[in-house]
């Protein structure tokens, strides 16, 4: 057998040597929409959302057409010493690109030569002039991971001379780049730069000629579903294609990485297990759920990215932590700076002017993080912890069972509590209840389609098996009725017979426990507390 390709997760996608979702349409858009129309902009998106890739896509289509100048900022902060570094290094970085492209020797000659000391800055704003001029090609700059320096003067100096060069070829007395594409994760439009310290900021970089960058970069079902079946032609697992891209879709909203870091895991991790012995085992529903259960809890370069900004940045933790546990809604304003930081981070989206999770996986690794915080100190996860062997029998999970521990053991810790701590609090006990007895063999996440202050459905996945609860603040006898056939009709959506709901009841009178209620051809196992 020959040499197959390998899904990535690390640098540049390349199409000869990884498996690759189709990205042709947004590729030819970018190019129709903003290259082709002289555009200068900014490809803003989270970390590992696939610029690097994109930029590299955007070179390979254009090269031929165009002279196309990739360069990056990953790893030249000697470039920003002084405006006569960074001049003497970019010029450096273009006549290295342009001989290895085999480019005319005039051209590579514009230069090398030294770089003026007094002016560097005037000085390579008059190379890239004679340089477009004597270019048979429009030419196109492209610069990866331009946040590196964002926030230092020296670079903002770099972007006012591409600007002045961009307006003055616009009235005709200037020849310059066609386009600039800057890549990296902030808005440098709206660049906020510290000048001393604390004590002085400003925001606006001179970048505000450059187009708003509109282009969804998630990858599509129809796009995962394109790369698994080019996996298939390789691999025969006769796995169900479009099933499958349909749930990592579901899981990831197609984020690039994620996506990637699925199948990778699905292909060299789960395949060749005790459970999974090969390749058409592992691509199969059960064989995802696995590798669901391991990107949740592994360590990689995102999440510890993701880690790292929720430390930064407290507001926006305080933030997705009530998203995620008071049922709180948030209605999406963009000049809210927490909720723009979450949208650039990747973190959330705006779902029907709301603000939701990004994606199933983020979700899962929140609660993770908040809930590990709490753990050794809940009362409610110890009593879980203490018992939780009881609750698995024949690998199936006995929600029942748990939903009448958790009533017992609710009562007993938090039954003098106000009704407000129970308002705010009680959801996320049930979940902290929950979390040891799945730990490492199943996970949960919230329906986002049902989240709210009244009513919140967790999904359990469990070996395979999916449990549905409801998590719901008692408000009357009418409106509960109604969350019964609401639950009802959600047992449809999965397919399910049998149900469960946790009502947290303030009436005084309540009867506390676990009861069956049959509607129609489901089953309800209800508990009140």
């Amino acid at each position: 057998m020959g040499r197959h390709k390998k899904f990535n997760t690390t640098g540049i996608c390349i199409p000869s040597m990884h498996y690759m979702a189709d990205t042709d349409a947004m590729i030819n858009q970018i190019i129709e929409d903003y290259i082709e129309q002289g555009e200068y902009f900014t490809i803003n998106r989270a970390r590992q959302f696939g610029k690097t890739t994109t930029l590299e896509l955007i070179y390979q289509k254009l090269k031929e057409k165009y002279i196309v100048i990739d360069i990056s900022f990953e790893a030249s902060d000697e470039y920003f010493q002084s405006l006569g570094t960074l001049a003497r290094g970019l010029a450096m970085d273009i006549a290295d690109h342009l001989h290895v492209e085999g480019s005319p020797e005039e051209l590579c000659e514009i230069w090398e030569s030294p770089v003026s000391e007094e002016f560097p800055l005037r000085d390579l704003g008059k190379r890239i002039t004679l340089f477009c001029r004597k270019s048979d090609k429009a030419v196109i700059l492209t610069v990866d991971e331009v946040d590196k320096n964002a926030d230092n003067q020296i670079f903002l100096s770099f972007l006012g001379m591409l600007r002045e060069k961009y307006l003055k070829q616009k009235s005709g007395r200037d020849d310059t780049f066609k386009s600039v594409i800057l890549a990296g994760v902030y808005d440098i439009k709206n660049l906020k730069l510290r000048l001393h310290g604390a004590e002085e900021s400003k925001y606006n970089s001179p970048w505000n000629i450059a187009a708003d960058f509109r282009i969804d970069m998630s990858l599509t079902e129809a796009g995962i579903m394109g790369m698994l079946q080019d996996y298939e032609q390789d691999w025969h697992t006769g796995m169900d294609t479009g099933d499958m891209s349909r749930q990592i879709y579901s899981y990831t909203s197609g984020y690039p990485f994620l996506v990637s870091r699925l199948c990778k895991i699905i292909d060299e991790q789960v395949a060749g297990t005790e459970e999974f012995p090969d390749k058409s085992s592992a691509w199969t529903k059960e064989g995802f759920q696995a590798a669901v259960k391991r990107i949740v809890y592994e360590s990689n370069t995102l999440f510890d990215d993701v880690r790292k900004k929720l430390d930064e940045y407290p507001r926006l933790s305080e933030m997705i932590y009530k998203l995620l546990f008071n049922g709180k809604s948030i209605a999406y304003t963009p000049d809210q700076l927490e909720i723009d930081m979450g949208i650039r981070f990747g973190f959330i989206k705006c779902q029907n002017d709301q603000v939701a999770v990004a994606n199933r996986i983020f979700e899962m690794r929140f609660y993770n993080y908040y809930l590990a915080e709490e753990m050794l100190d809940s009362h409610i996860y110890s009593a879980s912890m203490q018992i939780k062997n009881q609750f698995i029998h024949g690998n199936v999970l006995d929600m029942e069972l748990i939903l009448r521990k958790f009533v017992e053991h609710f009562t007993d810790i938090y039954g003098d509590y106000t009704d407000q701590f129970v308002e705010e609090n009680g959801r996320r006990l049930f979940l902290l209840y929950l979390k040891p007895i799945i730990n490492g063999t199943g996970n949960y996440y919230i329906e986002s389609r049902t989240r709210s202050m009244g009513r919140t459905d967790v999904i359990v996945d469990y070996l395979g098996k999916q449990y549905i609860v409801e998590m719901k603040i008692y408000h009357g006898n009418e409106y509960h009725l109604r969350g019964e056939k609401q639950l009802s009709g959600y047992l449809d959506d999965y397919h399910l017979e049998k149900g469960y709901m946790i009502s947290f009841n303030f009436n005084k009178k309540k009867q506390v426990g676990v009861r069956k209620v049959i509607l129609g051809d489901k089953i309800l196992i209800e508990a009140i507390v």
